[in-house]
């Protein structure tokens, strides 16, 4: 394990076009987090929010999980401290992280979600000194890059999931285009859903000739898609080459981060 695995406060969000797997991926990674000792608190910031059941909850404990207030302001600037926050909204999971909700559409007519998205980039501009590992799944596209400030700017470091397609690939280098200019330091892809080799090679391929450094593709896995469908897929332990898939992210982060 390299040096930055001890770092306190590491910030990540994971992005990605609208059904590449990004919250199946995120609970992949956290859980390979937790497994590592480390204290990882993952946010869920879609507006239909299901990490939980990558995490082990049932649905009915993910959608009792509170939603953090909106547009609250974090840290020096307001009045609450993000350790103070994840204390009171945050709920603990069989996989082993600590689940905040920052975003919930429940009624119709309701207004947007842009003061959610405030609280979370607010939460991420605070020390985060109990927390080694704080993943945020973010919601599909691009939306959450061009908002006012943008919600992931206080990040570290963007894992882009992206399936084999171009649309996909596309999706991924237009997202590190707008993660530049957030000045948002370090962006990895991260390929899904690879059926075989050609699929792994096409992702390799493509997304480096968009710029783009792969920190590992995971190959499609049945049991993942058989558990994902059942709803138990953060209870089940995965294939060797999904967890050795995983670990390659991991290391592959670490390794960008160590060279600070």
């Amino acid at each position: 394990m390299t040096a930055v695995a001890e770092r306190s406060g590491l910030k990540l969000g994971v992005v990605g076009k609208g059904g590449v797997g990004k919250t199946t991926v995120s609970g992949l990674l956290c859980r390979a987090f937790a497994g590592q000792g480390r204290r990882v608190v993952a946010i869920d910031t879609d507006s239909n929010p299901n990490l939980g059941l990558s995490l082990g909850l049932s649905l009915q404990d993910t959608e009792a999980v509170p939603e953090l207030p909106r547009a609250l302001v974090v840290g020096a600037a307001g009045s609450r401290a993000a350790g103070e926050l994840i204390q009171e909204y945050g709920r603990d999971t069989p996989a082993g992280p600590v689940l905040l909700s920052a975003i919930r559409v429940a009624e119709a007519g309701a207004g947007c979600t842009c003061g959610g998205h405030a609280t979370v980039r607010s939460l991420l501009a605070d020390a985060l000194d109990e927390v080694d590992v704080a993943l945020v799944d973010m919601e599909a596209g691009l939306e959450h890059l061009s908002r006012s400030g943008g919600t992931l700017a206080h990040a570290d470091l963007l894992l882009v999931v992206c399936e084999p397609t171009r649309k996909s690939v596309l999706t991924a280098a237009r997202t590190a285009a707008l993660a530049a200019e957030l000045g948002i330091p370090h962006v990895l892809a991260v390929g899904n859903k690879a059926r075989n080799t050609e699929d792994a090679e096409f992702l390799r391929t493509a997304l480096v000739a968009e710029g783009l450094t792969v920190a590992g593709v995971l190959p499609y896995a049945d049991d993942v898609a058989a558990a994902d469908r059942a709803g138990t897929v953060g209870l089940q332990p995965v294939d060797a080459d999904v967890e050795s898939a995983v670990q390659e992210v991991l290391t592959c982060v670490d390794e960008v981060l160590a060279r600070e």
